[in-house]
């Protein structure tokens, strides 16, 4: 079944020849010559994408952008912004709205349709990650299978204080580990030596396995957030229990992949997220790995480093953005700690 698109744009002569060009690309086009008539058809119709002018009668491509973006039905529905603006301004105002591309008139053939791939393309890779949730009901299963307490094979625990690192990027893996109390983050260093923080993990959970699997060096080095209990086993003996025990396997397997499919939907995010976007997700991301059922304030030490690390971007980008968060309402901060007092609006944040 061939994508469906929906083109909304006043100028009668880009309208028309767009949607041939998409027609012969083999999508399914509808047209609308305003804004309001476009909201109207995206409800009706529901697109798979959405390409609009900014600069249009009754309703304009922002204001196009704002209803998407505040009704559920259509918020998740990629949108390319298509003008001829060429202001910075006005770009940065519909990336941080939350557009997902902008293309400046006149625009090139193969301009269109590679950006029409790339979110189409995104798209698709969101639907599965979204239903990948962790589960930690999983991990008290495999617990059961795997049975640390009783384990007979060699097994240490150990206290690691914060910032000793656990494991090193390119060390051969030879441990997996289970974090029994306490925080931990994961993290790649790249050749100029600056870090980008791939995971948190919270107690309860296994790390380091990804590598025992996939039988390589590590790719990522492991570090204490926090003085934290660990427990450890040989690598060997872990695999020895996988190839004994098919429901262990099953769920390491799993685990697997969830983890290669965050990691996606995280290198998705930050090309494509705007800078507030990213440091809302990063919050809400910690709320949901550290936080509890309760509805009081989570408080949380972080170093802004660390964030910046997570997020991809400068520590003064994250400082000002946290600025801009405690404005609004979203968190205090004070010192080493960020009180989040809304983790929901943030989850819910738009751009």
């Amino acid at each position: 079944m061939s994508k469906r698109i929906l083109i909304i744009e006043d100028s009668v002569d880009i309208r028309e020849n767009t949607a041939e060009l998409l027609e012969l690309s083999g999508f399914t086009v509808e047209t609308a010559s305003d804004g309001l008539e476009g909201v109207r058809l995206a409800r009706s119709w529901n697109p798979d994408l959405v390409i609009c002018d900014i600069m249009m009668p009754n309703l304009d491509g922002f204001g196009v952008l704002q209803v998407f973006s505040s009704q559920t039905e259509l918020s998740s529905i990629p949108f390319i912004f298509l003008t001829a603006k060429t202001d910075r301004s006005d770009m940065r105002k519909g990336m941080e709205m939350g557009a997902d591309d902008y293309l400046t008139k006149p625009f090139q053939e193969v301009e269109l349709l590679k950006a029409i791939e790339a979110r189409l393309k995104k798209s698709k890779t969101l639907a599965p990650v979204l239903e990948s949730v962790s589960d930690l009901k999983a991990v008290h299963e495999a617990l059961a299978f795997l049975d640390l307490t009783t384990w007979t094979g060699e097994k240490k625990t150990q206290t690691h204080a914060k910032k000793q690192v656990i494991y090193a990027e390119g060390d051969h893996p030879i441990r997996l580990y289970y974090l029994a109390k306490g925080k931990v983050k994961t993290y790649h260093t790249n050749k100029d030596g600056k870090y980008f923080i791939t995971s948190f993990i919270q107690e309860g959970e296994f790390f380091g396995f990804v590598d025992i699997l996939e039988n390589q060096a590590y790719r990522e080095s492991a570090e204490a957030l926090e003085e934290s209990q660990i427990i450890s086993v040989s690598a060997v003996d872990f695999q020895q229990r996988l190839k004994e025990n098919i429901h262990l396997e099953v769920f390491f397997r799993k685990a697997l992949t969830s983890y290669l499919l965050k990691n996606e939907k995280l290198l998705v995010e930050m090309a494509y997220q705007s800078l507030r976007m990213r440091v809302a997700m990063v919050l809400v991301e910690l709320a949901e790995t550290y936080g509890s059922n309760t509805s009081e304030p989570l408080i949380i030490k972080l170093s802004r480093e660390d964030l910046a690390s997570r997020v991809g971007t400068a520590t003064e980008s994250v400082i000002r953005t946290l600025s801009d968060f405690k404005k609004e309402g979203y968190l205090d901060v004070k010192g080493g700690e960020m009180t989040l007092k809304n983790i929901e609006g943030l989850a819910k944040l738009k751009y």
